[in-house]
């Protein structure tokens, strides 16, 4: 049958994110002529709202600042880290993840994107063969006067507005508590100033990431359109996806030939509650961008594409916020010392300074057997007094109305606010207490790793993670299982193709990103483990979709 077009490009890109900006920036630099359509009003993806770092094994930085890294030294530790976990995480895609960072680095360095080390943050699993210290990677902040009119349609200014680093943020955490961190505290508050000074509007983390990833878009001609979201994909007769139909802001909708191929970067299905229900049972409480409803996965599944990893997320702790749309992810506050968390029945299930997904992950698991959801982290008076909690900067006030902190005088009086056991909660405490006298978690290792250590205060001995709770009044945060977005969707090769049941690649359909099972299967290796995969699979995924264009026209 002879398609009729409404217009033809060499590759139709789907989603802002850094997935889709990757794949977009890739495919133009191979000389493709690009088209990038975003579902919302706004770009730059869940990316734009995400603390912005690369988990980037073999980067150049790692040199630079002394370090010794190889492609066979993080596969091992990929191994160590994530075990079996099926297809999207196959030895083929953890190698092409890996031998392809210098490749991105260099691209993005050279279009003019600043890299800087997250030297100091170390791997999530510091202690298995192969892991180390300072293989995360960022943006520097980067000043969002340069995007001019783009400013205004800017996801990023859902976030901090500030030059924050990732880096940044252990020692801000508790600039008021230890010297470093205080010192850490003034050079972002010069670092603010000193931008405010020189005119500059500077964003870092995710924004830092996104802006910079626009602005080599709009040098290289790359067209963008808002609010036009994905309907279809079409195919010819052998199922190959030959373009896409485009719902237009306008309303109407086109039907657009890709020559090269059409890359999914759009997200996964954050928002989708009922998809939430369905794979992971939960509602979910999620701080990914609203656009994160599953269209793509759900128009790529009925081309043929096979899903994987659909009952899994980037998951963490979160604190649920009045009105119930938004909630504050929790990092830091759950490891700092002079704190527990607890389920239902006030006692401890789990290491609270192990990496978020591994955190979610016990919620629950725990709430299969004990009602968990919500847990509670409970925090002696000085953890209140040191260190900084990013769900209280939304009101204190409003979150004790919501009954989401709660207080009191006694670890008995907080039981009994908390409709607990007092003797049940007390035990605990007491013997938490006993392990912070000690130095040593006997019940889940709190405070073993180097990177339990990253979040937590080196001034308490003898475990910076671990300090009693005997000072009130003691205050209980309630938590869920939140996440940064769902890892499940569709699967890839180590290209970024979508493949079918078979296994075989569906000829011109590409996808990264969070629409993908993720190459790091069931857990988070390292600091930007969400990132790093989205922009190296949408970086090979373009470059392909690129070649495609060239080979098709030496044989028309």
């Amino acid at each position: 049958m002879t398609q009729t077009w409404d217009r033809e490009v060499d590759v139709l890109v789907v989603g802002t994110g850094g997935a889709g900006m990757a794949a977009a920036i890739a495919a133009a630099d191979a000389g493709a002529g690009v088209l990038v359509v975003e579902s919302t009003g706004k770009w730059g993806g869940t990316t734009a709202l995400s603390g912005g770092g690369l988990w980037m094994p073999t980067n150049p930085l790692i040199a630079k600042h002394g370090g010794e890294d190889s492609v066979d030294k993080a596969l091992t530790y990929l191994e160590a880290a994530i075990g079996e976990a099926g297809p999207a995480s196959s030895p083929e895609r953890r190698r092409a993840f890996v031998e392809t960072i210098p490749e991105v680095y260099e691209l993005l360095a050279r279009l003019g994107v600043r890299w800087t080390a997250s030297k100091d943050y170390p791997d999530y699993y510091p202690d298995r063969p192969g892991g180390m210290v300072g293989r995360g990677i960022e943006v520097e902040p980067f000043d969002t006067k340069k995007l001019g009119e783009w400013y205004a349609t800017f996801r990023g200014r859902d976030s901090l507005p500030a030059p924050l680093k990732t880096d940044d943020v252990w020692l801000l955490s508790r600039a008021w508590s230890t010297p470093d961190g205080f010192v850490r505290g003034a050079r972002f508050v010069f670092r603010t100033i000193f931008g405010l000074v020189r005119g500059k509007r500077l964003f870092g983390l995710g924004s830092a990431l996104t802006a910079s990833m626009l602005t080599i878009l709009l040098k290289q001609g790359v067209e963008i359109r808002l609010n036009t979201p994905l309907t279809e994909l079409i195919t010819d007769e052998t199922g190959a996806v030959t373009g896409a139909v485009v719902r237009t802001a306008e309303g109407t909708t086109q039907r657009i030939r890709a020559r090269g191929g059409v890359i999914l970067g759009g997200g996964g299905f954050a928002h989708n509650t009922a998809w939430r229900e369905q794979h992971h049972g939960v509602p979910g409480y999620s701080s990914a961008s609203e656009g994160d409803l599953g269209d793509p996965i759900r128009i790529a599944e009925a081309a043929g594409a096979r899903l994987e990893l659909m009952d899994d997320a980037w998951w963490g702790a979160s604190v649920p916020l009045p009105g119930g749309d938004h909630h504050q992810f929790v990092l830091s506050e759950r490891s700092m010392p002079y704190s527990i968390v607890v389920d239902s029945s006030g006692e401890r299930f789990t290491n609270e300074s192990a990496s978020y997904i591994d955190f979610g992950h016990a919620i629950l698991e725990r709430n299969k057997t004990v009602p968990a959801i919500p847990s509670w982290l409970i925090l002696d008076v000085r953890h209140r007094r040191r260190y900084l909690f990013n769900a209280f900067l939304q009101g204190t006030k409003k979150l004790r109305e919501a009954g989401i902190v709660r207080s009191a005088d006694t670890i008995e009086g907080l039981a009994a606010e908390l409709g607990m056991e007092p003797a049940k909660l007390r035990a605990t405490v007491d013997r938490f207490n006993g392990f912070a006298r000690s130095g040593v978690d006997e019940d889940f290792e709190r405070g073993r790793t180097v990177y339990d250590n990253y979040y937590g205060d080196p001034t308490v001995k003898p475990n910076p993670n671990l300090g009693a709770l005997e000072k009130g009044p003691f205050t209980a945060v309630q938590l869920v299982p939140g996440d940064l977005g769902t890892k499940g969707g569709l699967l890839t090769d180590a290209e970024g193709r979508a493949v079918r049941a078979d296994g075989a690649a569906i000829t011109g359909l590409y996808a990264a990103g969070n629409t993908t099972a993720s190459v790091m299967g069931r857990t988070y290796p390292g600091p930007g483990s969400t990132i790093a995969p989205a922009v190296v699979f949408g970086y090979r995924a373009g470059r392909d979709a690129a070649a495609r264009v060239k080979e098709t026209a030496a044989t028309a």
